[in-house]
């Protein structure tokens, strides 16, 4: 009977048959894993920022400004220089989400971002593209084509 209760449990967490509770289960996983990473390195870009999900859309982000009395905002109404640093810190929480599972990334490529960055950001932005430079990864960085 014990047995049984389980295995119910565990159907109602993850069965479906199609597989969709389970994926959404592996992708809260997944997730958490890449809020925990990208977290650790924002806080060493600028420790101003924390990562987290938005409560009751578990598959969106937001992100807190703990010089800002812990004011929580989408990830769509922060500035350009913010969203440049929480990109980044989630393209390097994701490069190291893939390490860990044996895939090296040699290779990061940013598409430009820079001009949206004030003198501060800026610095912060170059000294980490400097720093995953210096561990032998290839950095490119995407610049629009302008007309004339």
């Amino acid at each position: 009977m014990r047995k049984h209760a389980w295995w119910n449990q565990l159907n109602d967490l993850i069965g479906s048959k199609d597989g969709s509770k389970f994926r959404k289960f592996a992708q809260f996983i997944t997730l958490d894993r890449l809020i925990q990473l990208a977290s650790q390195h924002l806080h060493g870009l600028t420790p101003r920022y924390r990562l987290e999900r938005v409560p009751g859309n578990e598959l969106s982000l937001q992100v807190v400004d703990m010089d800002m009395a812990n004011e929580v905002r989408s990830v769509h109404n922060v500035s350009g220089g913010e969203r440049f640093l929480v990109s980044l810190a989630l393209a390097l929480g994701l490069a190291q989400m893939s390490s860990n599972l044996g895939i090296r990334m040699e290779s990061l490529f940013i598409d430009e971002g820079f001009g949206a960055l004030d003198a501060n950001a800026l610095d912060i932005a170059i000294s980490a593209l400097e720093a995953l430079q210096a561990t032998g990864r290839k950095v490119g960085v995407i610049f629009p084509r302008r007309s004339s």
